[in-house]
């Protein structure tokens, strides 16, 4: 099986009521909670939009349903690739800002070392922080918002570059259309947290 993502909005001041070591522990068990009523089989998704949950947890979080991705990481790791095949062919502003977007979010970056995790929050042991694809604090979600709001009205502008130079009927993020699709969902996350004033989690589970 591939990996997957969950990706969360999260209030840091209620994780951060309890030790770094305690808080992705907090988290998982609120959402796993059966009163949230997300884990109903019967219950319907709406992809492309928030599920909020039921009970006690439901003031503190909520999950991210990404349209056509099946929860799956590869669609996000693919949008990287397919930036990195069209990054040269942008303006440099376009380039600049989705550059820092997506080095932010999902993109290892030219050197496949960037990583997506705010050191200092969750607790720094691997054993203990498992999963964690991605932790951005409020203060990181707000600077990758307002780069998604700049960049935003630019991304029509790669149509071209794209098709020419990273279309892959074959693959994941396979047109244009499906890359502008992913980048604007994650500009909904960050949009949405940035105005709570909280962070994003994104876990492999």
């Amino acid at each position: 099986m591939g990996l997957d993502i969950n990706v969360l909005a999260a209030d840091w001041s209620w994780l951060g009521e309890v030790p770094p070591g305690e808080r992705l522990s907090r988290l998982r068990r609120a959402w796993y909670a059966d009163e949230t009523g997300l884990w109903d089989h019967d219950a319907p998704v709406v992809e492309g939009d928030w599920e909020w949950p039921r009970g006690p947890g439901g003031a503190f979080f909520a999950v991210y349903e990404f349209r056509g991705t099946l929860g799956s990481y590869k669609p996000h790791f693919w949008a990287g690739k397919r930036w990195e095949s069209v990054r040269e062919h942008a303006d440099p502003l376009t380039r600049a800002e989705l550059d820092t977007l997506l080095v932010g979010l999902v993109w290892g970056g030219l050197d496949g070392e960037a990583g997506h995790v705010d050191a200092g929050f969750f607790h720094d042991d691997p054993a203990v922080s498992y999963g964690v694809l991605l932790a951005r604090s409020p203060d990181s979600v707000r600077e990758l918002a307002t780069t998604w709001e700049r960049v935003r009205p630019r991304i029509g502008g790669l149509r071209e570059a794209f098709d020419e130079h990273a279309a892959d009927s074959q693959g994941w993020v396979a047109d244009f259309d499906e890359f502008a699709d992913l980048l604007g969902q994650w500009g909904r996350v960050l949009s949405e947290t940035a105005g709570r004033g909280w962070g994003v989690v994104g876990l492999s589970e």
